[in-house]
């Protein structure tokens, strides 16, 4: 039998998390001396939880918080600029539907994912946004229960690298492996054992919509595919049971 996880029993597991000592530290810390632009706000400073509807069929998996944005507002892409990584992200998911908003500010700013929920590979902010894999390996946890509980999810995206691989070593750690490996790549599709389908997408970093490496065309190419599979129906996208 499938074991029954709630989002609330995932919250709180990440909320008190204390399994990276050197994150750890690095978040407090930063909560600590501030950015001179949030030297008046009191920082989350602990591992971030996944946001979203609970009845999601799209699940994003983005890389950690970032260390001024989610590790100082604690809901994942939310304040990290105008412009930034967050705002890009919402825009294009209000684009396609997922968000009734395109910006993603503070925690009280109203916005709702629909039929989406975002979680990450890494729950804590890393020293230069660069995670050990041992790091990324404790965290898959995390990661396993969200997913857990959220039964209903056909479509996930890995945003970047490290998230798409994420839930390809966690569809391992259940058992369902792939052959070959699914390979990350922007826009790339993948049906994995569980029924579900995997899409590649560039993280949306400033690094990388900056330099036009992702563009706003991209990232909508990415969710109209999203869509198009979950549009599909049952048959498509839902896991097969067991999951």
């Amino acid at each position: 039998m499938p074991r029954v996880v709630t989002l609330a029993a995932a919250r709180d597991a990440i909320v008190t998390c204390d399994r990276c000592t050197r994150l750890r530290a690095y978040c407090r810390r930063v909560g600590v001396e501030k950015r001179r632009a949030f030297a008046n706000e009191t920082y989350w400073a602990r591992p971030v939880p996944g946001f979203g509807d609970p009845n999601a069929r799209l699940l994003l998996i983005g890389l950690a918080p970032g260390a001024h944005g989610a590790n100082r507002t604690g809901r994942v892409f939310t304040g990290d600029g105008i412009g930034g990584s967050g705002d890009f992200l919402m825009s294009a998911l209000h684009r396609a539907g997922f968000a009734n908003i395109p910006t993603s500010h503070h925690p009280a700013d109203g916005l709702e994912l629909r039929d989406a929920f975002i979680a990450a590979a890494v729950r804590c902010a890393p020293p230069d946004n660069k995670p050990t894999p041992e790091e990324i390996a404790k965290c898959l946890p995390h990661l396993d229960a969200e997913a857990a509980a959220l039964p209903r999810v056909g479509v996930v995206v890995g945003l970047g690298a490290i998230g798409f691989h994420a839930y390809v070593r966690l569809m391992a750690h259940r058992g369902i492996t792939q052959r070959p490996r699914p390979a990350f790549g922007h826009g790339v599709v993948h049906r994995l054992g569980s029924g579900q389908v995997l899409i590649g997408c560039y993280h949306p970093s400033r690094q990388n919509t900056n330099t036009g490496k992702l563009t706003a065309r991209m990232m909508d190419e990415v969710f109209r595919k999203a869509r198009q599979y979950l549009d599909d129906g049952p048959a498509s996208c839902t896991p097969r049971p067991g999951r």
